[in-house]
């Protein structure tokens, strides 16, 4: 069974109306933003990751969710399979590090014992509040798409951190992914739809433009790289198929200007499905639009 038909799967059991049908990353209830990621070994983070980023990365990628809403963080429970003693530890200050550079405290959690042998599974769910919260499925035809920061740093970070040479910075942006709390809260009373971009620029504009029941142009021209990734030697169409990059990806009016650092990348319009240009030509779909499980 695949992720997608398991998630199918799911919307045929009792839901509760905060779960908006499973089609967003967070469930509303109320003011409150809950949202649950889970990271596993050999899938998320390699055997040769530091536990301290592995914390890290796993506190990060709930708090993206919560800043693709414009929720402030009001605290973490985190369910933790105890193994070796040494990791234990590291990855305990690790925890200690990111939940304090968020502000995110430990509401409570469970542990199990690990196996010898098995995999890491790591998961948290974290808790946050927002007025006024934005969701997934929300762009309007005419809507203008942007992304905050810089694509496929991360993607390249994996590559450094299996064994290419690169720049520290790189490596940084997929061990260390910076949660955008600060512009999320900005830009959610001016957007129509926003999440983040975790599996890949290009399959989570399709996401965005499929919740919303529209199609979507990108222009690869317009996908911000940074210096450090041309460098690499990365091109538009790698970046915006890595995942990892945590950068907010937001629908809002054509001639709204962004009160965060933003490019513009693409736009909506009525119809379905992604088609892409460069420089105004259309170029075809890749094989390959993102990181997807199964």
């Amino acid at each position: 069974m695949t992720e997608a038909d398991f998630v199918a799967a799911l919307r045929t059991l009792p839901l509760h109306a905060a779960a908006h049908d499973l089609r967003d990353d967070t469930a509303h209830l109320g003011d409150l933003i809950l949202t649950k990621d889970m990271i596993v070994q050999g899938v998320h983070f390699l055997d040769t990751d530091p536990a301290k980023d592995v914390a890290w990365k796993l506190v990060a990628t709930n708090l993206s969710d919560l800043a693709a809403k414009g929720a402030t963080p009001v605290g973490a429970m985190l369910g933790y399979p105890v193994g070796e003693d040494a990791w234990d530890r590291a990855f305990l200050s690790g925890l200690d590090v990111v939940l304090r550079r968020f502000d995110c405290p430990l509401l409570g959690g469970d542990t199990v014992r690990l196996p010898v042998g098995a995999p890491r599974m790591l998961s948290l769910t974290a808790i946050g509040r927002a007025q006024n919260a934005p969701r997934r499925d929300g762009a309007c035809a005419g809507d203008a798409l942007w992304v905050t920061g810089t694509i496929g740093d991360a993607g390249a970070g994996l590559a450094i951190a299996q064994g290419a040479a690169g720049p520290s910075r790189l490596l940084a942006r997929y061990r260390r992914p910076e949660p955008r709390l600060a512009e999320g809260c900005a830009l959610a009373p001016v957007v129509h739809a926003m999440m983040d971009v975790s599996d890949g620029l290009l399959i989570d504009a399709a996401r965005m433009a499929a919740a919303s029941g529209l199609a979507v142009r990108v222009d690869m021209a317009a996908v911000p790289l940074s210096p450090e990734l041309v460098a690499f030697g990365h091109d538009a169409l790698a970046a915006a198929t890595a995942g990892d990059d945590y950068e907010l990806l937001f629908a809002c009016p054509v001639d709204t200007v962004p009160p965060v650092g933003a490019t513009r990348v693409g736009t909506f319009a009525a119809g379905s499905g992604l088609t892409l240009v460069q420089d105004g030509t259309p170029v075809p779909l890749p094989d390959r639009l993102g990181y997807t499980h199964g």
